[in-house]
């Protein structure tokens, strides 16, 4: 009897397991990437031309962008094969914003910024007491009820 079943040659095998073992070694190069090699993700001179309000606010979104991409990464490694996910669709966007984080604290530096003091929120009116015989009363407003 004749055997039907398709089969994969071993050499088509062989040719895609070193497929996968390339891609999975691409990808944990990128994984891994140093600080130094950051820098090639970002205009070195691009915050050169900032004042300390604009490098302030500018941080503060880059600070928010990062995390926003972490958690998204972290996300998308809970699903299947989210590791590939995570780093095909947000691990450059990721290195690309912590490269300009760290471009612009180095210019914060640099140009010796001190951050704004935050103003205080103001302080809560107080609350007028139950018993209050005032315009505002509600025992007033109730339309005449016994004080």
């Amino acid at each position: 009897m004749i055997d039907s079943r398709h089969t994969v040659p071993s050499a088509s095998r062989a040719v895609a397991m070193a497929l996968l073992l390339g891609l999975a070694i691409n990808l944990g190069g990128c994984a891994e990437m140093s600080e130094g090699a950051m820098s090639a993700f970002a205009d070195p001179a691009k915050y050169d031309m900032f004042d300390c309000k604009q490098l302030q606010d500018t941080r503060k979104s880059l600070a928010v962008r990062a995390a926003e991409l972490q958690g998204l990464m972290a996300k998308a490694e809970t699903g299947v094969a989210g590791s590939v996910v995570a780093e095909v669709a947000y691990r450059n966007d990721y290195i690309s914003t912590r490269a300009s984080s760290k471009l612009a604290d180095e210019v914060w530096r640099r140009n010796n910024c001190v951050p704004d003091k935050p103003t205080a929120p103001p302080a809560p009116a107080a609350a007028p007491g139950r018993h209050a015989k005032g315009a505002n009363s509600p025992l007033l407003r109730s339309g005449g009820a016994v004080n």
